[in-house]
């Protein structure tokens, strides 16, 4: 078999397992047993689990950052041809939007979903930091996009709105297309359309509060 699809076997192993049962209780005998593939072969490819951990996030982040990127220099060129302040919802939805829309694209997309939520809800840093580091040069002009249009907030009070809405994004990219919480007055499942039109609204109202 070419060695690509030894890779991409690998990739799409190493994803579906990091998402279902975490990074640090998947063994590499896991990966290869469900890529079925030996362990030289993950060594050939990508010399260490944390370097696999990287190949895993890059496949699909530096597409969907770029679509996401894409869309925000649309939102600012609009305004600056308006010569008004870029709207919150449009700056939100630029991010947003593509993200949840990415869990119905292709073939993996939904365990990579619940991957980038285990990276930003849960407590180990390992995940996290290759995710972060990954993120931050969107996210910083995303802060930016948004202290433009919020120059009444101020910057330490909109990063903390900032932190809540990655938690609201975790929680819900963990949870998309699981059944709802077993609580009084919890709505059935949604269309994830309906979803990210909700998270939306609810993330801009909280940015757009008064102090």
């Amino acid at each position: 078999m070419p060695q690509i699809d030894t890779k991409t076997r690998i990739l799409d192993a190493a994803e579906h397992l990091f998402a279902r049962d975490g990074f640090h209780s998947t063994s590499l005998r896991a990966i290869t047993g469900q890529a079925q593939v030996n362990l030289a072969a993950v060594n050939y490819h990508f010399g260490s689990k944390d370097a696999l951990l990287q190949a895993v996030f890059e496949r699909r982040l530096h597409p969907l950052n770029q679509i996401r990127q894409d869309l925000l220099e649309q939102v600012l060129h609009t305004a600056r041809q308006q010569n008004i302040r870029p709207r919150v919802i449009d700056l939100i939805g630029s991010f947003i939007e593509p993200t949840l829309a990415f869990r119905q694209s292709e073939s993996g997309a939904q365990d990579f979903t619940t991957l980038v939520g285990r990276a930003l809800v849960e407590p180990d840093p390992t995940v996290r930091d290759c995710f972060i580091k990954l993120v931050t040069p969107l996210f910083l002009q995303l802060s930016a996009a948004l202290q433009l249009a919020l120059p009444q907030i101020p910057a330490e009070i909109l990063q903390a709105r900032l932190q809540f809405t990655l938690g609201a994004m975790g929680h819900t990219m963990c949870t998309l297309g699981r059944p709802p919480l077993e609580l009084p007055g919890i709505l059935p499942p949604l269309p994830a359309e309906k979803i990210a039109e909700l998270l939306i609204n609810y993330v801009s109202s909280g940015l757009e509060a008064p102090c």
